[in-house]
């Protein structure tokens, strides 16, 4: 938070990313196995559907309009992490699940001060959930499918490797960056791994479901919303180095007891 902000600009921030959320569902999960969506290539080959630009419109423009001092960051329209207030936005994470029919996907709109995220909200509309934090607040999410209109998330108490449920994205991204030997190694300290991947696997730490999600690669709009989540329900998220901070590329997001050793395992130097 920055110097002189009240605590209660930080409930209107919270509120305001609710409501971002609100307005994303109501762009994307119309067109959520829509037969007319269009589907292009980015230059990095990623997807992109129709749906994720006319989502980070749709947010940019209800930003514009109530935080006009506000910096923003989008995965499809570009912008700054910087310094002040940032909101961070990813129309769809998951894109390819997205396209694909698959319903785990969502979108993730933080509020990044100074480098740091405070606020981050995470809707996964095709399957009937929403996570959301706010610094110093607590996490929450809500899972009507459990009669759950908001229940406060913590993380799991799993204190050995060996007793710990691990996910990551794609062995092939480690495989593409010359490290799978790493992600491997993990694996076999581990009891059991998965590849839940994107927005999900992070929701689960926080939800104490899984101990340990590690990204090789990943950007800020994949992380900022994620990273107060996880350290309101009480874990941690770094990049591969160790450092706190969305932006580093990469990240290890676990319950806390775990990172350490699990860092000690799939660092990377510098």
């Amino acid at each position: 938070m920055s110097p002189g902000t009240p605590a209660t600009g930080r409930a209107a921030d919270l509120a305001l990313a609710l409501a971002l959320a609100d307005a994303a569902d109501a762009v994307t999960l119309p067109r959520f196995r829509a037969v007319d969506l269009r589907v292009e290539r980015k230059p990095d080959r990623t997807p992109v559907t129709d749906a994720d630009t006319a989502c980070e419109d749709r947010l940019r423009a209800v930003l514009a309009e109530r935080r006009a001092g506000d910096a923003v960051l989008g995965e499809e329209r570009g912008g700054h992490l910087g310094t002040g207030r940032v909101w961070v936005i990813d129309p769809i994470d998951g894109t390819k699940n997205f396209s694909r029919g698959v319903p785990v996907w969502a979108s993730l709109v933080a509020l990044v001060d100074d480098g740091r995220p405070v606020v981050g909200v995470v809707s996964a509309p095709a399957l009937g959930r929403r996570w959301w934090a706010a610094q110093g607040e607590g996490a929450f999410t809500r899972d009507p499918a459990r009669g759950v209109e908001e229940g406060r998330l913590a993380v799991s108490g799993v204190g050995d490797l060996a007793d710990a449920y691990a996910s990551t994205t794609d062995l092939d991204h480690w495989r593409a960056l010359d490290r799978q030997e790493q992600w491997l190694a993990l694996t076999r300290a581990c009891w059991e791994s998965r590849a839940f991947g994107d927005f999900w696997h992070h929701c689960l730490v926080a939800e104490g479901v899984l101990d340990v999600a590690v990204e090789p690669a990943a950007n800020t709009w994949d992380l900022a919303a994620t990273q107060v989540l996880v350290e309101e329900a009480g874990g941690r998220l770094t990049d591969l180095t160790g450092a706190v901070r969305p932006d580093g590329g990469d990240s290890l997001t676990s319950n806390g007891l775990l990172h350490d050793a699990a860092l000690a395992l799939v660092a990377r130097q510098g």
